[in-house]
């Protein structure tokens, strides 16, 4: 919990919670697809944007982004996409965002500053780019690649403004397959607070395996917890989920695998103020209350 809670992570290991078992290992450019795109501002609060020179959006504006490539960590897949596209060098802030289409694709948006290097110019249009510019106005008055950035850069402002949460950066922790720890919590009024617990081996925050057949693929990655929550708690009332505390990941880990952990925070509403929390229907799972103040007020 110290180290969930602190955005770090924990060893994944190989016990997971919940059918179907996994099929084998997350394999960037095999099984998986990963993006990383950032929001860049200056001194001025500008933005930094790219002119695309792909033929298919050609002369269309975006924020710098691209394709992690086998072997990168996020970070290092951030910074060179932005190099590539914008001439810049950078430093990631924090992740603003995660936005997945199941294990297919996933999107990792980040707040980054720039560090160095130069504007590119569209003399020095490649492949990769057409140019890139520092821009004051509303990006919604320039033709678009696609209008997915514009929330985005609302969040990052937003946050600029009034951080939400600490800085969240990725962990170099291994991790087979693709994801989520969950931290499910139950609080009531008179501030009780219960934590869920997976009780095969060591009691331990529920681990959840995620794209492991072809249709979740494809579907979002909260499906698999859906059903292992659906297999130990009632349906009402239904969990919230309130955010992402961390996220875990080494390039190349295990047997060359790319996996991804995500520890991730939900909530069940309390249904009177001095209330329990639900009965489990499962006996792989306890409920275990937090006594220590410290860390009670941290969860809570």
């Amino acid at each position: 919990l110290d180290a969930v809670l602190g955005g770090g992570g924990w060893d994944v290991g190989t016990s997971f919670e919940g059918p179907p078992k996994p099929t084998g290992p997350i394999r960037l450019g095999r099984n998986v697809c990963y993006v990383v795109l950032a929001v860049l501002f200056n001194e001025k609060d500008q933005v930094l944007l790219v002119q695309e020179a792909k033929p298919e959006c050609r002369g269309k504006w975006y924020l710098p982004a691209g394709r992690m490539e086998p072997g990168e960590s996020i970070l290092a897949a951030m910074r060179r996409e932005v190099k590539e596209e914008t001439g810049l060098e950078c430093e990631a802030l924090t992740l603003l965002a995660l936005e997945e289409r199941g294990a297919a694709w996933i999107r990792f948006a980040f707040l980054a500053r720039p560090t160095g290097g130069t504007l590119k110019t569209l003399e020095e249009a490649d492949a990769e780019s057409l140019q890139a510019t520092w821009w004051a106005g509303d990006p919604s008055a320039l033709p678009l690649r696609a209008p997915d950035i514009l929330p985005l850069l609302d969040l990052a402002a937003r946050y600029r403004r009034s951080p939400p949460h600490p800085p969240t950066l990725p962990q170099d922790l291994p991790c087979t397959l693709l994801c989520l720890r969950l931290l499910v919590t139950f609080s009531n009024r008179t501030g009780d607070l219960w934590v869920l617990l997976a009780t095969a081996g060591s009691p331990h925050l529920p681990l959840v395996a995620c794209g492991s057949s072809p249709a979740e693929h494809r579907g979002g990655l909260r499906l698999p917890v859906l059903r292992m929550l659906r297999d130990c708690l009632p349906p009402d009332p239904p969990p919230g989920p309130l955010g992402l505390l961390g996220l875990q990941h080494r390039a190349e880990g295990p047997g060359g695998a790319d996996g991804l952990c995500f520890n991730v925070m939900l909530s069940i509403p309390p249904s009177s103020p001095g209330a329990a929390p639900p009965e489990l229907c499962s006996s792989a799972f306890r409920w275990w209350q937090v006594e220590e103040e410290n860390l009670k007020g941290q969860i809570l």
